[in-house]
């Protein structure tokens, strides 16, 4: 991030993706407000300035729900916030598109008033029509699934590191049960077991004797060989996905020796690759 954050507004049409677009800022370290009455923009950044600091990237989504008080947007946004860099992100599609959006959601549009849904977006065009003009950013997303929008809302606002995999490698022992939250899962359970080695079985895989015991031997060496590039490939895909949080669980019988060493391991042949990656340990301590 820069020193000063950014401040997106999202808008446009409903069912044209801005909830999609808003929660992908989210993902890319914004702050994030939905539904929000255009006067209360400046104040929204004001609050954030406080507690966060002005390098906090803010998004903010204004759309018909909170009022048709358009006009004076892009003014008050100039006035007030001078110090932020601002940019505005309109969504739109077909009118067919919306119309069989807005009825697979089984919600009427916020501007139908008791006529058709057409009625409502055509409404709609009318009252967004200037902020189409003065947007930075046009998304046209009739043909877009979710998974392309995310890409085009990561590219236009999304720094390199906010765009890129991070992967959480998590040590836990089966005793405790599995992490739902996994991704992937490997058992260490293959190993020989510290706990049986007397010297060993107070310390934990974090203890550079214990690590040794567990990653000299030829069968941790070949799984670390194999395992490695298969998280590479599901990185790759959750990233072509939208996806850029993986969850790798490795584990043993009681979260302290095996799966320790070889989580610390993989979180560290994954960084040497340019993965941004942390090893972190559910059980240890619970024995």
């Amino acid at each position: 991030m820069s020193d000063l954050g950014e401040l997106v507004v999202v808008t446009g049409m409903t069912g044209a993706g801005r909830s999609t677009a808003a929660k992908e800022l989210e993902d890319l370290g914004y702050f994030v407000v939905d539904n929000l009455p255009p006067e209360l923009v400046t104040e929204v950044v004001r609050l954030v300035d406080e507690k966060k600091g002005r390098a906090q990237p803010i998004a903010v989504v204004v759309d018909v729900r909170g009022g048709t008080s358009f006009g004076t947007l892009r003014e008050q946004i100039a006035q007030h916030l001078p110090t932020r860099r601002t940019s505005m992100l309109f969504l739109e599609a077909d009118d067919d598109i919306l119309v069989r959006r807005q009825e697979a959601a089984r919600r009427p549009h916020p501007l139908q008033d008791g006529g058709r849904l057409l009625d409502g977006i055509h409404r709609e065009r009318e009252v967004m029509s200037q902020l189409r003009g003065d947007a930075d950013v046009v998304v046209d997303t009739t043909r877009l699934n979710v998974h392309q929008l995310t890409d085009k809302v990561a590219a236009a606002f999304g720094t390199p590191e906010a765009v890129a995999l991070k992967v959480t490698v998590v040590s836990f022992g089966f005793k405790y049960g599995v992490p739902v939250d996994a991704d992937l899962l490997a058992d260490m359970r293959f190993l020989p077991n510290p706990f049986w080695v007397p010297a060993l079985r107070d310390s934990t895989g974090k203890d550079p004797a214990v690590a040794a015991y567990v990653m000299d031997r030829p069968d941790a060496q070949t799984f670390l060989e194999r395992y490695i590039p298969v998280i590479e490939t599901v990185g790759e895909g959750y990233l072509r996905e939208g996806k850029r949080f993986m969850t790798v669980a490795i584990g043993c019988t009681g979260g302290k020796h095996r799966s320790v060493a070889m989580s610390e391991e993989i979180a560290a042949r994954l960084r040497d690759l340019g993965i941004e990656a942390e090893a972190t340990h559910r059980d240890l301590g619970r024995e």
